[in-house]
């Protein structure tokens, strides 16, 4: 039977392989393979580069498998302090990985669009480029959509960790901040003329914070194994 601290590790090093997933799919690949404003060079590095972008959509779908268990783990961790609010969490990221999970596809479309298959042709070259970057915008703003969910799970369990003494109260409070980050993104994305949003360095810079301060702790640390 496996102690709280030993499952907070486990919680942690799942966290951290979420993480480096996460960074991998959105910085090294889909960010790496977009040229703004130009379709047809965006469309040629993925056709280059398809085999890094597949690893992207596997990365991807590492991410939710490694993520699943480990907000099962914060389940049983925090369902002392308050069991509501923990379930109300869990279904948060439940819809959050479900919208994304989904969300892929779009991710997908691209590697269909600049394919060998024989009904492409019907297109022309620029096309079939405006329609790839058309389905990674759609991408964009659909993980965008997923991860309000997330940031109210992140606001949710940052109150949970104020209220419990499992960690350090002040991770409780980058963690929601980390919440309260992503959702100002989204929706600043959301109610932005061409989804512009010039604020998203500093919003994802508070996020991984967040993120990261208590994937950490858990990972070195582990938690209280009984609260006082």
């Amino acid at each position: 039977m496996y102690s709280n601290k030993h499952l907070a590790r486990i919680a942690g090093f799942l966290y951290l392989l979420v993480i480096l997933t996460g960074l991998f799919a959105e910085i090294f690949v889909r960010q790496a393979l977009r040229v703004p404003g130009d379709a047809l060079a965006t469309a040629h590095l993925i056709q280059q580069s398809e085999t890094l972008y597949r690893l992207g959509l596997v990365a991807d779908l590492f991410n939710f498998v490694c993520g699943l268990p480990g907000v099962l783990i914060m389940y049983v961790l925090f369902k002392p302090v308050n069991k509501y609010l923990i379930s109300l969490a869990m279904f948060f990221v439940l819809i959050q990985t479900a919208v994304i999970a989904t969300n892929l596809l779009n991710q997908v479309s691209p590697l269909l669009f600049l394919g060998n298959a024989q009904y492409l042709t019907a297109f022309e070259p620029r096309q079939l480029a405006a329609l790839a970057v058309h389905s990674l915008n759609l991408q964009a703003q659909g993980y965008g959509i997923g991860l309000v969910f997330f940031g109210f799970y992140c606001i949710t369990v940052g109150y949970l960790i104020l209220k419990s003494q499992l960690v350090p109260r002040i991770l409780g409070v980058l963690y929601a901040l980390a919440g309260i980050s992503y959702l100002a993104n989204t929706f600043t994305m959301l109610l932005s003329k061409d989804f512009a949003n010039p604020l998203f360095p500093y919003f994802a810079s508070i996020s991984f914070i967040g993120e990261i301060s208590l994937c950490l702790w858990l990972l070195v640390m582990g938690v209280k194994d009984t609260q006082k």
